[in-house]
């Protein structure tokens, strides 16, 4: 099984196929097992890295609050890349691993070739933040005192999880199956730490403007937890796009794995023949959008 260090952790991985590299970053509810249905399809053309964050057996599980600040989750992903000789790759993440990828692409620009940011800015928005807050820390207690086989059957029913189970029971059972194995001490040391602590999307908004990257946005039209701090995120980012997938939850590479897939295939494309460019300033929502005696002849 291959692992690596990252300043004292052990990280598992995979790799896939052969290509210009893709590293895939899981959310809090889910581990590398969870992107097989993007990995099957983008291991044709990409090198595709999956890997367990720290605190996500086989990874390692430290037990110091210190080792799961979002800085150190950022940092993983840096030396992964790194061990692996990759210098620059696409960075795909989903929630957690969403708001990862964000904090490496404003870090380390130069590291980035693109970020697909997937149902990212849970306990971002400013309305909502104080109750995410606590919300975290009550879920972290819960998992302690329950054990994850409780907490899994809880958390997979959120009112952004329902919807994978209705669509696809059988991959809603693999994914509550998989989050049963998960650490109970990893889990809940990864949401007082990193989850609740981690600033808001909201406070980067000036550095956001000056990321020069290709960013493709994608959030389910259920989500609502993430849906205002997506659209945040549009507004401030001048090379996003974004995509919104009708009557989906969080999950939105398990609930349309199809969808995903297409739409992910075609940013990357577009990304490497350079055609996903900034907004045209023409599109400024500042501007008239009538007629303009600025514009008459």
């Amino acid at each position: 099984m291959p692992y690596m260090d990252s300043a004292g952790v052990r990280l598992y991985y995979e790799e896939t196929g052969s290509g210009d590299p893709v590293v895939w970053i899981h959310e809090f509810a889910a581990d590398y097992r969870t992107w097989e249905l993007q990995v099957r399809r983008f291991s044709r053309d990409y090198r595709c890295v999956t890997y367990n964050a720290r605190g996500y057996p086989p990874s390692g599980v430290p037990d110091q609050s210190t080792d799961y600040g979002y800085e150190r989750h950022r940092d993983d992903v840096i030396r992964l890349m790194d061990h692996l000789g990759i210098d620059r790759a696409h960075l795909v993440g989903l929630s957690m691993g969403a708001y990862a990828g964000l904090q490496v692409a404003m870090t380390y620009p130069s590291r980035v070739r693109s970020l697909v940011f997937s149902s990212g800015g849970s306990g971002a928005y400013v309305g909502g933040r104080e109750r995410f807050v606590q919300e975290s820390g009550r879920s972290a207690d819960a998992i302690m005192r329950v054990g994850m086989e409780a907490a899994a059957d809880s958390l997979t029913l959120g009112p952004a999880r329902v919807q994978l189970r209705n669509k696809d029971v059988r991959g809603w059972l693999e994914m509550r199956g998989y989050l049963k194995e998960h650490s109970a001490v990893g889990s809940a040391l990864t949401l007082k730490n990193y989850q609740a602590l981690r600033p808001s999307i909201y406070d980067y908004e000036a550095q956001l403007g000056q990321m020069d990257l290709p960013v493709l946005l994608v959030v389910g039209d259920e989500d609502d937890a993430v849906i205002e701090a997506n659209v945040f995120l549009k507004r401030a980012l001048p090379r996003a796009g974004m995509l919104m997938l009708p009557k989906t939850g969080h999950s939105v590479n398990l609930e349309e794995p199809d969808e995903y897939n297409r739409h992910l295939a075609d940013f990357l494309a577009a990304v490497e023949r350079g055609a996903w460019h900034r907004r045209d300033p023409a599109a400024d929502p500042a501007r008239p959008s009538l007629v303009d005696d600025d514009t008459l002849t």
